[in-house]
């Protein structure tokens, strides 16, 4: 009972306080709307505030990549310092509110808070695969599932301050509501007793060797599906809105973005948990991006959103977004399968640099061929050709798994 106990005191209840805080990046667009109509008073240009979410992304997936080997040596080092750049970041938006100033803006939610991002996602992964090392899957997937859950969760909440104090106090509050969370994960998240880790003295050259791990076809096969799928999924989900109106769904918009958020989370927790049972936990990612493509292909076949078919444009946003997440959880599972645990964080990390790019590229690519061809269903054909792109890089490259040594890649 003892050991139970410590697997959820000391792993599973901070990693939820630790991503359920941070996951809350996906409700950008209720600050956004707030933020934007008080600029807007002010006359000024708000084409630049879209940008706060994808650097947010951008350098949570950078951080990620550079850190890892940082998060890997010391979790309580980097839980506290994601506790405290979080914060100072939602915090300091509240700041740019009131200031007025745009840049301010840019800096604190994304650069700052993206930071944190990073360090926070990173944190409890590997301790949850150290205490649940039987169920992996189901660990990490708990935990990223918190990631996918917590728009479900505060997106009403958010709302509701806004509405009752205003966009600036709101941001004040949650950056406390927030901190008081990570700061009590970061103190509950602790290593299995006995796991001893040995780590090189930081050099330079040691550091950039990690890269190298690009040189393996296989790694470049899993970084190239994970990028594929983020960015698909950020093309519909960040049009997701946008949809529901246009298919006369508008005014159960909010109901409908909850659901979808449920299925975000349950794909994080659901797929992960799937990968335990399965010989080759990549088969996990077939189904996925299959599932993924059947949908977007019919969606395209009988023009879904242009017609108002509402059955399979719902359809359509719960498949993407089941999969969008299920992907996410997968990952350091699958890593850690293929290449071992000794230097998972560090790999989970580097492989994250993918959900960084595609924070560029999604969503910036979806707005592109909706302004320029005034469609939403026109998305479909853009998804449909990279999940085939995806599907066969996944079957090429990313062959049924066995350990390799991580390490003989680094050197």
């Amino acid at each position: 009972m003892k050991n139970l106990n410590n697997k959820w005191v000391h792993a599973a209840i901070p990693a939820l306080l630790l991503h359920c805080s941070i996951g809350t990046v996906y409700c950008w667009s209720y600050l956004e709307d707030a933020i934007k109509q008080i600029f807007l008073n002010q006359h000024m240009n708000v084409s630049a505030l879209g940008w706060a979410f994808s650097l947010a992304i951008f350098f949570l997936g950078m951080s990620a990549a550079f850190l890892g080997n940082f998060v890997e040596k010391d979790i309580h080092k980097a839980s506290l310092i994601a506790s405290v750049c979080f914060a100072v970041g939602v915090a300091g938006t509240g700041l740019a509110v009131r200031l007025h100033s745009m840049v301010l803006v840019l800096v604190c939610y994304g650069v700052i808070m993206g930071v944190g991002l990073g360090l926070g996602y990173l944190s409890p992964v590997k301790t949850l695969m150290l205490w649940f090392k039987d169920n992996k899957g189901l660990a990490t997937g708990l935990a990223v599932a918190g990631f996918g859950a917590a728009k479900m969760i505060f997106a009403p909440i958010i709302t509701a301050i806004i509405d009752a104090v205003g966009v600036e106090l709101t941001l004040y509050i949650l950056a406390g509501v927030w901190f008081i969370m990570m700061f009590v994960g970061h103190l509950l998240l602790k290593k299995p007793e006995g796991w001893v880790e040995h780590h090189e003295k930081f050099e330079m050259k040691a550091f950039f060797r990690r890269f190298k791990i690009f040189t393996d076809l296989k790694f470049i096969g899993i970084w190239l599906v994970f990028y594929i799928n983020i960015t698909c999924g950020l093309a519909l989900i960040s049009h997701e809105k946008e949809i529901y109106m246009a298919i006369g769904l508008g005014g159960i918009a909010a109901l409908l973005g909850t659901i979808t958020g449920f299925f975000n989370a349950a794909g994080r927790l659901g797929y992960s948990t799937i990968g335990d049972h399965l010989k080759d936990r990549n088969s996990v990612y077939k189904i996925i991006l299959i599932s993924e493509l059947a949908i977007t292909a019919l969606a395209l076949i009988t023009g879904a959103i242009s017609k108002e078919l509402v059955v399979i444009c719902v359809a359509l946003l719960i498949l993407v977004n089941l999969g969008y997440g299920g992907g996410f959880s997968n990952l350091p599972t699958l890593l850690s399968d293929v290449y071992g645990m000794g230097k998972i964080s560090s790999l989970h990390g580097i492989a994250l640099s993918a959900w960084a790019f595609a924070g560029l590229t999604g969503n910036q690519i979806a707005n592109l061929i909706v302004e320029k061809t005034g469609s939403f269903q026109n998305i479909l054909i853009f998804t449909a050709i990279m999940y085939v792109i995806a599907l066969i890089v996944d079957i090429c490259l990313v062959h049924p798994q066995h350990t390799v040594n991580a390490e003989n890649i680094h050197h």
